[in-house]
């Protein structure tokens, strides 16, 4: 099968945890502990989250001067780099010698007229209590939004379109390389109006969301979002919270899910079974052999009937 695997950013920097390279590269270790064997038996894509990286990068940069700071695209670059150099070392030390991986700096053409330019929503960088995000954003001009129980900085979020690499990276897979792209939700990039000069642009693109483009676009077999939750649940946090085993795509679309954290999995996962007819599957990664057998986790199908729990 050709399957993508989209690692949440629990793979790379936990919540809470430091973000240095050594926790980063532990993580990672863990993360491809189980990628392994898909990555035997299968054709394998994977994507990756990079929200606490990049916002990371801006507060290293805003530390020294406003000449310092680079634009989001730029940050995104730069941390499809390094986390996929992280991912091809740990992956590579697990895989028989000569198996080839490859890590592609993914450009994702976005709309500039996308409404999300004018509502940020994708969380970026660590968490904050409340005074210090509201002080943060006053000082900065940030955007902040409440996560969980914590504050964190939201910046515009606009829906991808197309991943300009896609030939390179059919190419890989076709001659048996595991390919590594699409980080943190890919590269944001338009076309200036009324020309073909593409440019890069100051947003985060959803990785899910890119994830169930390219996985469209690339023909893939299963999409796989593997995130901190065995699942997607009704009513979650409360009681009466329940699992839901299997769904169609359109009963899923009646429910209200958090924006910003499952809705946009749950989005990305009907979006992409839709599409194409194939189903994705929402779950932890330490259960990745059942997501992929479909016998864990959330399965969004459309030979589901409703929603199942």
């Amino acid at each position: 099968m050709r399957i993508v695997v989209a690692l949440g950013g629990n793979a790379l920097a936990k919540r809470g945890e430091p973000m240095t390279v050594e926790r980063q590269r532990a993580n990672v270790a863990t993360a491809c502990s189980a990628l392994a064997p898909v990555a035997k038996e299968h054709e394998l894509v994977i994507t990756h989250g990079n929200g606490p990286q990049v916002g990371m990068l801006a507060l290293q940069a805003a530390s020294y001067d406003a000449a310092s700071s680079y634009p989001f695209d730029v940050m995104g670059a730069q941390t499809e780099g390094m986390i996929g150099y992280f991912i091809e070392q740990e992956l590579g030390n697990l895989l028989p010698e000569g198996k080839h991986l490859a890590t592609l700096l993914t450009m994702i053409e976005v709309d500039p007229d996308d409404p999300a330019f004018s509502e940020p929503t994708k969380f970026v960088g660590p968490i904050y209590d409340e005074q210090t995000a509201r002080k943060l954003a006053a000082e900065s001009g940030w955007s902040i939004k409440p996560d969980g129980t914590s504050w964190r900085r939201v910046v515009p979020s606009p829906a991808p379109q197309r991943v300009f690499e896609l030939g390179p990276i059919e190419l890989l897979l076709d001659h048996g390389s595991v390919v590594i792209c699409a980080g943190g939700g890919g590269i944001p990039t338009m076309f200036e109006p009324g020309t073909n000069i593409l440019v890069g642009v100051e947003a985060v693109i959803d990785k899910d969301f890119a994830s169930s483009v390219l996985a469209r676009d690339v023909s893939a077999d299963l999409l796989v979002i593997a995130t901190d939750t065995n699942g997607v649940y009704l009513d979650w946090g409360s009681a009466n919270q329940r699992m839901i085993r299997r769904a169609h795509p359109d009963s899923l679309a009646e429910i209200a899910f958090p924006a910003g954290s499952m809705g946009p999995k749950v989005q990305a996962a009907a979006d992409f079974t839709r599409a194409t007819g194939h189903p994705a599957v929402i779950g932890s990664l330490d259960q990745l052999g059942g997501l992929i057998d479909q016998t864990s986790g959330t399965v969004v199908s459309v030979a589901a009937r409703g929603v199942e729990c």
